[in-house]
């Protein structure tokens, strides 16, 4: 039906997260049919970031500088720390333009199904940073799943060595959300995690 580039080109779009076959055709026929104004300015768009952006030595993040932005900040708080899973997670706490301290990405979380282990993680260049940074609080943002929370678990049996305040994202039903559609966990979490008023 389709040249050999253009089936290489859906395949290899197709393996983007949340997009099938399907929607990976609907992307290529668009590009091509927007080849000047839309899929020349993304192969070079996509060029220039493959050339430029570097991974923070620090704490992960991606930049077109290591350090980082966010590490190299003098207005931020630089004994804050908040530990992330990934990337993803990082910038989802960026969009809020909420906390102002610093960030340290874990790499994912510990679980026993895929094999990973603390030696997978950034755990120790974690510990690392607390003492040499001399850092007071450390926010667990972690996922509020099991793999998370056992991570979180682990992550406070190693932070108590240190003299640091350990905090974690409050969790439970969400702003909006009706009772009758929450799943058992999270209603057993917001239980546990009730304040009084």
């Amino acid at each position: 039906m389709v040249g050999n580039e253009i089936e290489k080109l859906i395949k290899l779009i197709a393996k983007l997260p949340a997009l099938g076959t399907r929607s990976s055709r609907r992307i290529v026929l668009q590009l091509l049919k927007k080849r000047e104004t839309l899929f020349l300015p993304l192969i070079q768009a996509m060029n220039e970031v493959a050339e430029n952006v570097k991974t923070c030595e620090i704490c992960g993040n991606f930049d077109t500088t290591s350090p980082c932005s966010i590490c190299r900040s003098t207005v931020r708080e630089p004994n804050l720390l908040c530990v992330v899973q990934d990337v993803a997670d990082l910038w989802a706490m960026e969009r809020v333009s909420f906390f102002k301290g610093k960030y340290h990405i874990l790499g994912g979380v510990l679980s026993a199904l895929d094999g990973v282990a603390p030696e997978d993680l950034n755990i120790e260049s974690l510990l690392k940073r607390i003492k040499d940074e001399n850092i007071s609080e450390v926010i667990l943002a972690l996922p509020a799943t099991v793999d998370g929370q056992i991570t979180a678990h682990y992550l406070l049996t190693r932070l108590k060595e240190n003299e640091v305040k350990v905090s974690t994202l409050a969790q439970g039903i969400p702003m909006g959300a009706e009772l009758d559609y929450m799943d058992e966990g999270t209603l057993q979490l917001a239980l546990n995690s009730r304040k009084q008023l």
